[in-house]
């Protein structure tokens, strides 16, 4: 009997260890899994998450600068972006808009030529502000003090042409200090003012704050009085043909954080 008793409990324990080795192995396989799962997931496209892209920024003539430093700081904070600048005067770049050219995102120096895109842009957000100065050769040979002394026919004046924004800007305060100026020549853009100046060719020209600060080592600025002078906005907005959308609007949301405010700021623009 006892005999008996001991063969069943060798078959029982013999089917209980049948049972839990397949169990067991069912176990280490999921735990596999779990690993190779965990070891394949992608690494986020960023520190910020923004999706990668190569993204082309339309961007008025005055950001020139700014914007090369920023998009450099972009580029660091999303590794795989790549932000490639095309500039020039806000007119020009509203035309190539309407154009179709291949573009993600557009900043212009001015909230009119931003409206007259409403059909090809998302909802524009203003990321800086900006004034105007009076540009002069260095050590202001012929003395300009203000806005009154630019009516002088004896001076060479350039501006910009008056559809372009800072040209639009000139105009309007000139014509509120009913001040009649001749100019020798009127630019495509404000680069171009600040450039006759720089070299000579015209005596004084009315730029952009940030413009004349990218070259005090052969200009100087006059400052024109708050009560004499105009707020430049520079909005910012995706554009409805980009082949980038999420890319173009995390770009666009960045220029209003912190740190792109950070930069802007440092180069003379005004918070918006």
């Amino acid at each position: 009997m006892s005999l008996l008793i001991t063969r069943r409990r060798v078959a029982a324990a013999v089917l209980t260890t049948a049972l839990l080795v397949p169990l067991a192995a069912c176990g280490n396989d999921d735990s596999g899994t779990d690993k190779d799962s965990a070891s394949s997931a992608e690494p986020s496209n960023s520190a910020s998450g923004a999706p990668k892209a190569d993204l082309t920024v339309l961007a008025a003539a005055s950001l020139t600068d700014v914007f090369k430093e920023a998009g450099a700081a972009y580029e660091k904070e999303n590794p795989g972006t790549k932000v490639t600048f095309s500039f020039a005067g806000s007119q020009e770049l509203a035309a190539q808009v309407k154009q179709g050219a291949p573009a993600d995102a557009l900043v212009t120096a001015d909230t009119k030529t931003m409206d007259g895109l409403t059909g090809e842009t998302g909802t524009p957000t203003v990321i800086a502000k900006n004034r105007l100065v009076i540009a002069v050769g260095e050590g202001n040979p012929e003395k300009v003090e203000n806005l009154k002394d630019l009516s002088d026919t004896k001076l060479k004046v350039v501006l910009a042409a008056p559809e372009v924004p800072v040209g639009r800007y000139s105009k309007q305060i000139l014509d509120a200090q009913k001040i009649a100026v001749k100019p020798v020549s009127q630019e495509p853009n404000v680069r171009a003012v600040l450039s006759k100046v720089e070299l000579g060719e015209a005596d004084a020209g009315l730029v952009y704050k940030t413009d004349a600060e990218t070259a005090t080592d052969k200009v100087d600025a006059i400052d024109i009085p708050d009560a004499e002078n105009a707020v430049a906005s520079y909005p910012a907005a995706t554009l409805k043909a980009s082949e980038h959308s999420e890319a173009a609007a995390a770009f666009v949301a960045w220029l209003s954080t912190p740190a792109a405010q950070k930069i802007l700021q440092g180069a003379g623009f005004q918070q918006p």
